[in-house]
């Protein structure tokens, strides 16, 4: 029987790898897919599958040779948006945080956490789209409020329109845009302009990001599973 949730892991360090492939190992709906300790020989992997044969999710560290996980994942964001993207880090501070936020990455995983906790980031990052503990939304508040941070983490130039913001609750709870329309009597296409009006003003570059910003902002409250 084929696992609805299949995963790419990348991570330089060979015991890591066969570590987490061990530990997913017994779960029902995940399986490895690949695992690689080079982010250029996971991109020649992806080049070589068919649309349908593309993984669900990406577990990425961070500091890798010669291709870090930074440059990594803006890769995969712009090769491959649908590609939900976990990131692991024996650094977990919040200047990594907020510039993985803004690339749209849909988790963060210290290398320290435990089974329980990996299994539920990678059933909710599938489920939900983002995996955002309150440790996070602290951490992202502290980084946003810095007195030498001049730049938000999430620029806004304009406030989003009442209607924006009805459409930005419907994404948070998983709406299509076919959804959004008929709870909002609009049009699937008006729908979409919404969407892209506000990644644009918000500066996200996906769903995730709209989500993140909606957490962020209180217009989205944190999933009680995380």
């Amino acid at each position: 029987m084929e696992k609805n949730i299949k995963l790419v892991l990348v991570d330089d360090e060979q015991l890591i790898l066969e570590g987490i492939k061990m530990l997913l190992s017994l779960e029902d709906d995940i399986s490895v897919q690949h695992m690689t300790t080079a982010g250029s020989q996971l991109l020649e992997y992806l080049e070589q599958l068919s649309p349908d044969e593309l993984p669900n999710i990406a577990m990425i560290d961070v500091q890798m040779q010669p291709m870090d996980g930074f440059q990594l994942v803006e890769i995969l964001k712009k090769n491959y948006p649908e590609l939900k993207i976990i990131i692991l880090s024996s650094h977990y501070k919040s200047s990594v945080l907020g510039y993985m936020v803004k690339l749209g990455v849909s988790a963060f995983l210290p290398k320290n956490s435990d089974r329980k906790t990996f299994i539920e980031a990678i059933e909710t990052v599938h489920r939900n789209g983002v995996y955002f503990t309150k440790a996070d939304h602290e951490m992202l508040l502290s980084y946003m409020n810095t007195p030498s941070r001049k730049i938000s983490l999430f620029e806004t130039e304009e406030t989003l329109s009442n209607r924006e913001t009805d459409v930005v609750k419907l994404i948070c709870k998983e709406k299509t845009n076919q959804e959004i329309a008929d709870i909002l009597y609009l049009s699937p296409r008006t729908v979409e302009s919404h969407r892209q009006r506000i990644l644009d003003k918000i500066g996200a570059r996906n769903t995730v990001g709209i989500v993140i910003f909606a957490i962020i902002n209180g217009i989205h409250a944190i999933p009680k599973t995380v």
